[in-house]
């Protein structure tokens, strides 16, 4: 590690609509918020301004090329040394990446969730728990689905094209062989109870370990 890391990482990858983002934010809720930072790969998508609208929903967004990894592996390696970052806030319908941002930090525990994270060396080397949310697939396309129709104003068909033509070929490409560097591999996702209780006292113990006990 090139870096002195003052905070401890957690991430927590799995496919879409496995339950990633419920696992971190229960992790937030519990430790609470002025001990816990959450970044999201997925606001980190390449901005597509460069390409046309209709050309934008046809681009693979499961693969790690849609991802402005250097970026993220930046931010994170800032939050981890104990500083603050202006995290990008990404428009799904448009694909682009707005004027605005999000200041993330300093925080004592970084929580990084996406569906590559465990993919990335980098990330993966400084990670000081990673963990795999494991859920079925038609689970996941039944959340995906709700998501999209609901959020992101897609329809259907379009959801359903994607989910065959990259989702699933890129979760068995990339996110499912990522599952043999997980730690602990959560089935569940944020309804497991007993694996969050874990994870927290896991950071709990960790964060003992380098001198910075959890504030109560």
């Amino acid at each position: 590690m090139d870096f002195e890391k003052r905070g401890i990482l957690l991430g927590i990858a799995g496919g879409s609509g496995s339950g990633k983002t419920l696992v971190a934010r229960k992790i937030f809720d519990e430790l609470g918020s002025d001990q816990v930072v959450i970044i999201k790969q997925d606001f980190y998508y390449k901005d597509l301004s460069d390409i046309p609208m209709s050309d934008r929903d046809l681009r693979n967004f499961d693969h790690p090329d849609a991802f402005d990894m250097d970026l993220l592996r930046s931010h994170v390696r800032t939050l981890l040394m104990g500083g603050s970052v202006e995290e990008p806030v990404y428009d799904y319908m448009t694909h682009l990446r707005t004027s605005e941002t999000r200041k993330l930090g300093p925080h004592a525990i970084v929580v990084l969730e996406g569906i590559l994270i465990l993919d990335d060396p980098t990330l993966r080397s400084w990670m000081d728990i990673r963990c795999f949310i494991d859920t079925d697939p038609d689970v996941r396309l039944v959340r995906r689905l709700r998501r999209d129709l609901l959020e992101r104003g897609r329809s259907v068909e379009s959801v359903l094209n994607q989910y065959e033509g990259t989702v699933r070929p890129m979760h068995l490409q990339f996110v499912e062989p990522s599952k043999r560097y997980a730690d602990v591999i959560i089935p569940e996702g944020g309804f497991n109870l007993v694996a969050i209780d874990l994870l927290k006292t896991k950071i709990r113990a960790i964060l003992a370990s380098h001198g910075h006990p959890l504030r109560t």
